[in-house]
């Protein structure tokens, strides 16, 4: 990604708190562009002005049913809101939540290049000092083999490789690329086949040994349930941008808590403002088990004070202060597009 086409929300209050939220639109998934998400939040603004900032519950649910397709723009709002009522409560979020600190680590990525720049990339990671090395694959189950296989033998043995197909399979492929990479040291495959076709999704599970993370399959409560009702999946990629927030995100965490089912949080293109969202939600529920929050590490400005920071080898720090513990910075803003609504 060379542009991050992201979007910040401020929601502010007659009591004088404010809440910061950031929506990062990733338009083949989730069907939004940064102007799609700019004209649904000047509407959501509108529901809004008037209603109790603090009953989270009934706001979330007006705006979901108002536009229940502008997840990404949901999101923001949600955030913000989510945002004013930790401050009001006086607690950080994870708090908020019933949680409490916890080790937290991400990964990092490689696009696909050449097996070759792959596997050098994956090298400096190792260098670096992450735990685990996330690699895009999809292309042709010959290609994507040798990726694999060339990272594994620069990197060695220990550093666990999650790989992600992208939807980029069909199940022939699928099963021939996930066999031919099982010998090293893969974790898991996000979204090996086409989101919609879980009839084969389950048929790659049960023909492959290298667990399967639904990510492009899972926007809301009850795609999950579906995902547990079908067997296709082990594992959940719960991402903000898809699930309109941290209010279904929470609900798609007690779905995979009931049913035994391991989740990673993830994200798009976020600055370290909604990734601070993101890691409050992963402190507070251990059946969160991975995280791929390494997007704020690709981007060239960092216009957030405060917030999680990277630690060394994907540590994730979070703040300790009320609410996101997060904040935009004014002079970023001030160079930016930018509309109220009262």
């Amino acid at each position: 990604t060379e542009v991050a086409e992201n979007f910040f929300v401020r929601i502010d209050t007659d009591e004088g708190i404010h809440g910061w939220g950031e929506g990062s639109p990733f338009p083949p998934i989730v069907g939004e562009t940064q102007a799609i998400c700019l004209a649904a939040a000047r509407d959501m603004a509108r529901l809004l002005i008037g209603k109790d900032p603090l009953d989270v519950e009934a706001r979330v649910r007006e705006i979901s049913s108002f536009l229940p397709h502008n997840t990404t723009a949901r999101s923001a709002f949600d955030m913000a809101l989510y945002d004013i009522l930790g401050k009001a409560a006086g607690l950080p979020l994870y708090r908020l939540f019933g949680g409490s600190p916890r080790e937290l680590l991400t990964d990092d990525t490689i696009g696909i290049d050449t097996p070759a720049a792959m596997a050098e990339k994956a090298v400096k990671f190792k260098e670096e000092g992450f735990h685990a090395i996330k690699v895009k694959l999809g292309t042709t189950p010959e290609e994507d083999i040798e990726r694999v296989r060339r990272i594994r033998e620069a990197i060695g043995e220990g550093i666990p490789i999650r790989v992600d197909a992208n939807q980029g399979w069909d199940l022939t492929a699928a099963v021939e690329a996930l066999t031919g990479i099982e010998g090293f040291g893969v974790q898991y495959c996000e979204q090996p086949v086409a989101a919609g076709d879980l009839d084969s999704m389950r048929a790659v599970r049960e023909r492959a040994r290298i667990p399967i993370m639904a990510d492009e399959s899972l926007f809301d409560v009850y795609d999950a349930l579906r995902l547990v009702k079908e067997e296709a999946c082990d594992y959940f990629n719960i991402k903000l941008s898809k699930s309109g927030g941290l209010h279904m995100a929470l609900r798609i965490a007690a779905v995979a808590e009931a049913a035994r089912m391991a989740c990673m949080v993830g994200c798009m293109s976020e600055t370290r403002l909604a990734l601070t969202a993101a890691a409050h939600l992963a402190s507070a529920r251990p059946i969160i088990r991975f995280l791929d929050l390494d997007s704020a590490l690709t981007h060239t400005v960092d216009p957030i004070v405060g917030g999680m920071e990277y630690g060394e080898g994907g540590r994730i720090i979070l703040p300790d202060g009320p609410g996101l513990g997060a904040e935009v910075d004014p002079a970023f803003l001030g160079k930016c597009e930018s509309f109220t609504v009262s």
